[in-house]
């Protein structure tokens, strides 16, 4: 097989044959973020069917989501000497046959070691396909192909939330895990048709870089803000589920599932971000806004009402998203140098605030109820301002 030409001209791949394996990559995108929130919406489900306390029950997406904060930096040693393609379609074989032992399991413990899994083998996966995309994309078409990437993990975020929701409904929670397995078995084989080897390029950083990087004040704000984000974020979205089944008992998962329909608000920032910008004046302004947006959207859910939570999801997710794609682009835009590292910290401290906010703010949501949970979330959402304020001092200075 030919190697693509960059620069789009009469020797590179056929446009048929590119747009082939863009749809393969796709689709093993949305399968992959659909084995990653597949559990969130149906949790009080297992609660419930294994007689699980509170904590045991979230801690089905904390123990996938905690590789995420460290893969960035450490999958570069790790994986420097597998061959690429073989390890992804490798990788996705396994993911799929052990969303087909987690649909068989019957054992707490075995569930959660098969998630944990899981969670080892995503952040390679992601990492490869998106390497993928750069590679078999002519250079003017990579940043759509990249824009369609970020749409294809939304959708697949939000189809794996809803469908495991009504298939449970219907069927039953296995159901749907086992489509899912099947479905990444699938792509194992079609994943065959992708070009010939290529570098992935996983981060391998030195200490001294890290340090250096943590030590400018532009970097460590934009880490800490989206720490505090995603912190919120994945708190909101694992717990309401239990308070949705608080309000009435017989709300079926199918409805949970939809609550995050607001997710694919996601896609269309994504795409109109620079927009926004030039609306706003620059990026730090933006990401005020963004984080005020938020903070209005949490405050609708101390009503409980279903539908006027699923009109505060689209309002929460669209403050959410104005945060992440102005500071990724942001940190992208800023790392002169080592900037595979810088974006890689980024990820770090964002899967490792989304990780910690799993389970940890589930204390006050226990014992305080769902109002002092919110209350809670308000307050750390406050405390980005300072954040996004200090940020702008820099850049503006």
């Amino acid at each position: 097989m030919t190697i693509i030409n960059r620069e789009g001209g009469k020797g590179s791949l056929s446009y048929f044959l590119i747009h082939h394996q863009l749809l393969i990559i796709y689709l093993c995108t949305i399968f992959t973020l659909c084995t990653l929130y597949a559990v969130q919406p149906i949790q009080p489900l297992f609660e419930k069917e294994f007689d699980l306390s509170r904590f045991e029950a979230v801690i089905f997406t904390t123990v996938i989501m905690l590789p995420l904060g460290f893969a960035p930096i450490f999958y570069g040693y790790i994986l420097e000497t597998f061959s690429s393609k073989l390890f992804l379609r490798n990788a996705v074989l396994m993911l799929g046959i052990l969303e087909l032992c987690f649909s068989w399991s019957s054992t707490y413990s075995v569930l959660l070691a098969i998630r944990a899994l899981q969670g080892i083998l995503i952040p390679a996966v992601l990492t490869s396909l998106m390497s993928y995309i750069g590679f078999i994309t002519p250079k003017e078409k990579v940043q759509q192909s990249i824009g369609y990437y970020i749409g294809a993990t939304i959708l697949g975020g939000f189809l794996g939330r809803l469908l495991s929701g009504i298939l449970s409904d219907l069927f039953g929670w296995r159901l749907f895990f086992v489509f899912l397995g099947v479905a990444l078995i699938v792509m194992f084989g079609a994943l065959s048709f992708l070009s010939e080897e290529l570098k992935v390029d996983f981060v391998k950083p030195k200490r001294s870089q890290v340090l250096d990087i943590l030590k400018n004040k532009t970097f460590f704000n934009i880490y800490a803000l989206m720490f505090f984000i995603f912190f919120v974020f994945q708190a909101l979205l694992n717990f309401l589920p239990f308070q949705l089944k608080n309000l009435s008992s017989t709300i079926g998962y199918g409805k949970v599932g939809m609550m995050y329909a607001g997710y694919i608000i996601g896609f269309i920032i994504s795409i109109r971000v620079l927009w926004m910008i030039r609306l706003f004046g620059n990026e730090t302004k933006t990401i005020i806004i963004g984080i005020f947006t938020y903070l209005v959207g949490l405050q609708v859910f101390h009503v409980n009402n279903y539908m006027v939570m699923f009109g505060g999801m689209f309002v929460f997710c669209a403050g959410f998203f104005i945060i992440h794609s102005v500071a990724s682009g942001l940190i992208s835009k800023l790392a002169l140098e080592n900037r595979a590292i810088s974006n890689g910290l980024y990820l770090s401290f964002y899967y490792a605030g989304g990780t910690v906010g799993t389970f940890a703010p589930g204390v006050f949501y226990q014992y305080l109820g769902w109002d002092a949970f919110l209350i809670l979330l308000s307050l750390i959402v406050v405390s980005t301002f300072y954040f996004g304020l200090k940020l702008q001092r820099i850049l503006c200075s």
